[in-house]
């Protein structure tokens, strides 16, 4: 019997629940590559500012990026013909995005700050031989450039090699080229078409609801995390 997700999460003064989709949406685009001195610019960032560690997820400058990439318009409207395709016209329009850098990715969930949303990421980089792996919902893509994907922010994922199991930190050492970077959006959960696709339902538990002080994500009404090496919830004791 699958683990049923709860996810808790604010709108205006109080707190929500809905459920959490295991549907993950995804193509593969067209897109142009990056310029190259463009990402010679993320690479010396995401070293020297970021100081990027295997398993890290960090943000990127988007606003500079945009000064030095011509193809970004085109990159936004390929995610948006994309979208219409599945029946979300006018996504990912006027939501909040930004440009992250990782070198592999703990399995992790982001319902702790983003239970209100949904997350829709377009990888920029090339090949690598590395997966987006959602361990939940039993789904993994491979990543190369135009790799576009639409899920729930409570749903754990992980960045991890292709031909491993889990996320172990040595896959991603300095003597290998791991950085991905990619666009992510922030999609409202309340969007009509986007609760249709997802079949998300709302207030599925009002009661625990109303006892929580902070967005959550519980596991057949416990608290759990995802184990940052495999992805297997573990309860709190």
């Amino acid at each position: 019997m699958p683990e049923r997700l709860t996810s808790y999460f604010w709108r205006g003064d109080a707190l929500r629940s809905r459920s959490v989709s295991p549907v993950v949406l995804a193509s593969r685009l067209e897109i142009p590559e990056p310029p190259a001195r463009l990402v010679a610019d993320w690479r010396r960032d995401a070293s020297t500012q970021l100081m990027l560690e295997p398993g890290d997820v960090e943000p990127l400058s988007l606003a500079r990026a945009r000064t030095r990439w011509p193809a970004y318009g085109q990159c936004v409207q390929a995610v948006a013909d994309w979208a219409r395709t599945q029946g979300l016209p006018g996504l990912p329009g006027d939501a909040d995005v930004a440009l992250m850098a990782c070198r592999g990715a703990r399995y992790h969930h982001d319902g702790a700050q983003y239970g209100g949303a949904l997350f829709c990421n377009l990888f920029l980089g090339e090949d690598l031989g590395l997966d987006v792996h959602f361990p939940s919902a039993g789904v993994r893509l491979p990543l190369a450039r135009g790799t576009v994907m639409l899920f729930d922010t409570c749903q754990p994922h992980a960045v991890i090699r292709r031909d491993g199991k889990g996320f172990d930190a040595a896959d991603f050492g300095a003597e290998r080229d791991t950085l991905q970077v990619f666009l992510t959006w922030e999609l409202p959960i309340e969007d009509e078409a986007l609760v249709r696709a997802l079949g998300i339902r709302f207030d599925v538990d009002p009661s625990t609801a109303s006892r929580l002080a902070e967005e959550q994500v519980l596991i057949d009404g416990e608290a759990a995390t995802p184990d940052p090496a495999s992805g297997h919830w573990v309860r709190s004791a």
